[in-house]
């Protein structure tokens, strides 16, 4: 089945390369962001170190983008959580690019390959929507949806709402992964801009908790399946 994942990945990416025919007579551009660089202090005495970016190179047509996102537990010096995807984005409307490739999962558990396809744009009323769908190496198929949403309080002081849900149409035990909604995460972030986007620190709050099988699958772990967070980082934009 891995074999199969690649495939599919390979395909995808193949297509998308060879769709637009004008991307060398074009600007290349390139950046970096973190939009999570923060520590966690939780409700039940978890301290964390959580990060949330992506980088990408390209042009209007075409972009090969990296997203990376992981918690590094301070109290157990463990890292708990390691997310990075690699996916070639293209453009269909104004406003919405689709994507694919792949994703690989580390350490919590076996590690997971994945084959992706995904949209990402701007919803109505200014949201930031990105949503995916993974096909696992033993053909799991599950999804994420993220959404973001910036409220300019003035041109320096920022209210960012956020959610995230993940969800599976089949169970891995292996992985701590449920089949149905397994998970929520919703935060609201305060930030200010102390130098044109790049540097802007922030304090907020974050709620995660588990659901459905997913959740039963924590309690045998002795793990909480719910946590209120107070959080204090920066997001960069280079």
């Amino acid at each position: 089945m891995k074999g199969f994942v690649k495939y599919v990945s390979a395909t995808i990416l193949t297509a998308m390369i060879s769709a637009p025919s004008i991307v060398q007579a074009e600007d290349l551009y390139y950046g970096l962001q973190m939009e999570e660089f923060e520590y966690r202090a939780g409700e039940h005495g978890e301290d964390l170190a959580v990060w949330n970016g992506d980088a990408f190179v390209g042009t209007d047509e075409l972009k090969l983008r990296w997203e990376g996102n992981g918690e590094f537990n301070l109290d157990g010096d463990v890292l708990e959580k390691f997310r990075n995807q690699l996916t070639l984005q293209t453009p269909i409307s104004d406003f919405w690019d689709i994507k694919g490739g792949v994703r690989l999962d580390s350490p919590d558990g076996e590690d997971r390959w994945y084959g992706v396809a995904g949209i990402v744009g701007l919803a109505p009323q200014w949201i930031e929507v990105d949503a995916d769908l993974y096909l696992s190496e033993k053909g799991d198929i599950s999804a994420s949806l993220d959404m973001e949403y910036e409220l300019l309080l003035t041109n320096y002081l920022i209210l960012t709402p956020s959610a995230e849900i993940e969800g599976s149409f089949s169970s891995d035990r292996d992985i701590g992964v449920g089949s149905g909604i397994n998970s929520a995460e919703i935060g609201l972030r305060l930030s200010y801009d102390v130098w044109d986007r790049t540097v802007s620190p922030y304090i907020g709050i974050a709620y995660e908790r588990k659901f459905g099988q997913t959740a039963d699958f924590a309690k045998e772990e002795g793990e909480e399946t719910s946590v209120w967070s107070f959080v204090i980082g920066t997001k960069l934009l280079f």
